[in-house]
Order: C-alpha cells, then structure tokens, then sequence
C-alpha cells in the first residue's frame, strides 16, 4: 500500500498582471475554446518566471512552473523560500481554494488549512457556531465534533468569547481559535502558513508543539510555511526551496536552510573604508574590518577547526579618550553566540591619542558550529556607557566541517548539521 499523502507531477500557476482578458474578443472566445477542449491557454508565455526584480514582456506571470514532488504519510515539511517565491500559492492549490493552470496532485486524506486569519470563518458566526462550520465542511459528524469541542476552546484560550461572533475577535484570538480548529479536527493533512506569526511568543511555541505531536504522535502530515527558519527546523524533517516559482532545492531541512540562507544573504568577510566615508563619531571612526585565518589569509567560509582572527582597524580624531572594542557574533536564526570585548586586554586603562588603531580577536578552533554567522562591532566608553559606534551584521561568514579521516572534530563520524548553536571539541576522558 503507499505510503505518499501527497503527490504533485508538472504544477504549474499563472496569473494575468493587469486587466483581465486578452485585449480583443476573438482572443478571449479562442482562449475559451481551448480550455473548453481540456488545452492549455494559448497565449500564456514559455520560460516567463515570477522573478519580481525583473521586468517582463509578457503580462502573464507563472507563479509557480513545472513543480514535482512527493511528502510521505506522517512527515512533517517546510517550505521555505523569499516573499513571492510561491509559498501561499502551493498552499492554495493544495488546500484546493485556487486550481492549477497545468498539472496534477493526487493526495490521500482530508486537508484542514489555516491560510489566512479567518480563513473558512463566517464573520456572523460565532466562534462555537464556526467550530461546527469546519468540522462540517472536513466531513466530520456532529456528535465527533462535540468530542473534540472542549479540547479545541481549551488549546484557544477564549472560553469567555465562544458565543461571541467572530467578527469581534482581534486577530490574535481569529488564528488561536482557526489553528486549534484546524489542528484538532480529523484531518489526515495539516496545511499551515505564516499566519502563526500573529499570535505571541507563548502561542507560536504552543502550536509548534502541536504540530510536532500531530505529525510524530498521531501521523497525520504537516506543510509549514514559515520565514521563521529556528521553528522550521524545530518542526521539520524535511523542507522544499521555493525559488522564482520553481522549486531550488528538497531534502534535509538544515541542509535547505543552510543553502537558502547562504544564497539569500551576502557573505562579505571583510570591508574597508576611506577616512572620510568611516563610520562613527568625531572622537572615532572605524576604517576596516577584516576576518582572516592564522594564516592571516582572509576567506569567505572557514572550516571549524580553523582559528578565525577577526581585525578591527579604527582611527582616533580626539586625544585622551578611552575606548575599547567589542563584537556580536550570532547565527542566521537570530540567537546571540556570544559577545567579546578588550575591556580584559592590556588596553583597558589606556588612554588613547590621536591616530590609526588596530586590534584581533581570535575565536578558538572547534567552537562554532556549522552554518552562517554575523558580526557587529562597537566602540565605546565602558565607564562612562557611551558608545561611539555600534554597527549590526556589518560582516558574515560561513562556517564549514570538512571531515577527513585526519581530523577531529565534535561532529566525530556523525553526518549532517551537529546541532547545538556551538560545538565546542570538549577533552573527555
């Protein structure tokens, strides 16, 4: 028996930029005919790709083109890509509230989907009202959502307004009440976008650990579409990379994410400046910043057991001022690894004259782990809390293991991403 919940083979979606129709009516009867005879429209374009930094001949724009894959019963998947790659659009076609231009899915089980905020909620109704609605619409008795009433108002949190009309709920109570209808309800497919980030922390960490539970303890399939690639990797096995329409990439979700966001974000390893165009003050200004081997050779990925210096070069306007340096270094995600300052360093009582300055931090080998990081810098006053300069992701870098049979590493044999946000070579004995 197959085990595939979903099958998709040639999808494709094109839209009209523009007014709709051809321009003229026999155009329009003869694009009729052909949908009429089951033939594809003959005045869409070939090769015209939803790229919306580029401008197009065509009035037809293909937000998604030539889309084929498969995602297995009980798995859980992310789909990931820039805004306008086609995200809600596969969704849409999946949950079957838009059809395809050309292909076909073939899926097995009902799909429950949370879209939008709202979406399948009647605004009149009231929240119990709209409970019954879309238990009804997935084909679910009665009495089958009544068993399922007490825990959907519970996982929502709005006892109080149920029998209140939905048209008043704000649009935090709209997606609890939505996502505990969708996650609750019989369905053997899980269809979620983005619209999880209107809820708070609290609520979003909720239905995270919901989505985890229906798709490992119930086997029931999960489509998560998210910007937020910490949740997609928390909840993800694998993951799709929507780009320009077509899909990039699919396969293991930290290695998506790591190609997404190496291709989406520069990696710069260093920069320079003239002295007039520096950033920062009138007392300092910092005029080169540059990530080197011990080697001092300056690259754009590094390998983990690589010692990473990381330069500064400032140069001061005013004399008799103290300064001091410090770093940010964080990952893609968001998460703070770890902040560094010379306060320890033999500058710290120095008083600084006027002139050009340089200092190297060093990050240990075997610390971080694989992936991108981001460096701020700033300069400061510690005893007086002034700060000079103080510049976010200034630089980026990535961060490879290259393992060879001659090498050790906290990865040792294991394959894939080692999670943790570092991995430090730890001496165990």
């Amino acid at each position: 028996m197959s085990n595939i919940a979903i099958k998709v083979e040639n999808l494709s979606k094109a839209y009209q930029l523009g007014q709709i129709g051809t321009g003229t009516i026999s155009r329009d009867l003869e694009r009729w005919y052909a949908r009429t005879r089951g033939k594809e429209d003959p005045f869409l374009r070939i090769g015209e790709s939803n790229n919306q930094n580029t401008k197009s001949e065509s009035n037809i724009v293909w937000s998604l083109k030539d889309i084929n894959f498969e995602i297995e019963q009980g798995d859980a998947v992310g789909i990931i890509g820039r805004n306008g790659a086609g995200k809600s659009t596969l969704l849409k076609i999946l949950s079957k509230v838009t059809a395809p231009t050309t292909g076909k899915i073939s899926g097995k089980g009902r799909i429950a989907s949370l879209l939008e905020v709202g979406t399948g909620f009647h605004p009149e109704l009231s929240g119990r009202e709209n409970i019954f609605l879309n238990g009804a619409i997935l084909g679910m008795r009665k009495k089958e959502i009544q068993r399922k009433l007490e825990e959907i108002v519970d996982f929502a949190g709005i006892e109080r307004y149920l029998d209140t009309p939905v048209k008043r709920y704000s649009s935090g109570m709209y997606v609890r009440l939505a996502f505990a209808v969708a996650a609750h309800l019989e369905s053997e497919i899980l269809i979620v976008d983005e619209v999880l980030a209107v809820g708070d922390a609290e609520f979003q960490k909720k239905c995270l650990g919901k989505m985890g539970e229906v798709s490992k303890g119930e086997g029931r399939t999960v489509l998560f579409v998210s910007h937020n690639m910490q949740s997609i990797i928390n909840l993800c096995n694998n993951s799709i990379l929507l780009q320009n329409g077509s899909i990039k990439a699919l396969g293991n979700t930290h290695e998506i994410v790591l190609q997404y966001q190496t291709n989406s974000q520069s990696i710069e390893s260093e920069k320079t400046w003239p002295d007039t165009a520096a950033p920062g003050n009138d007392i300092v200004k910092l005029t080169a910043i540059k990530t080197f081997d011990k080697n001092y050779i300056s690259k754009k990925s590094y390998d983990v057991i690589d010692e990473i210096g990381i330069m500064l070069e400032y140069v001061v306007l005013k004399p008799n001022f103290q300064l001091w340096t410090g770093l940010n270094i964080h990952d893609d995600m968001g998460n703070n690894l770890f902040d560094t300052h010379n306060i320890t360093s033999k500058l710290y009582n120095s008083i600084h004259s006027t002139g050009r300055y340089q200092t190297i931090a060093w990050i240990p080998k075997n610390f971080l782990n694989e992936g991108s990081i981001s460096i701020s810098v700033a300069i400061f006053n510690h005893q007086l809390h002034e700060i000079h300069l103080h510049i976010k992701d200034i630089i980026k870098i990535n961060i490879v293991d290259h393992l060879t049979t001659n090498t050790l590493t906290a990865r040792g044999l294991s394959q894939g991403k080692f999670p943790g946000l570092i991995r430090p070579l730890i001496q165990w004995e």
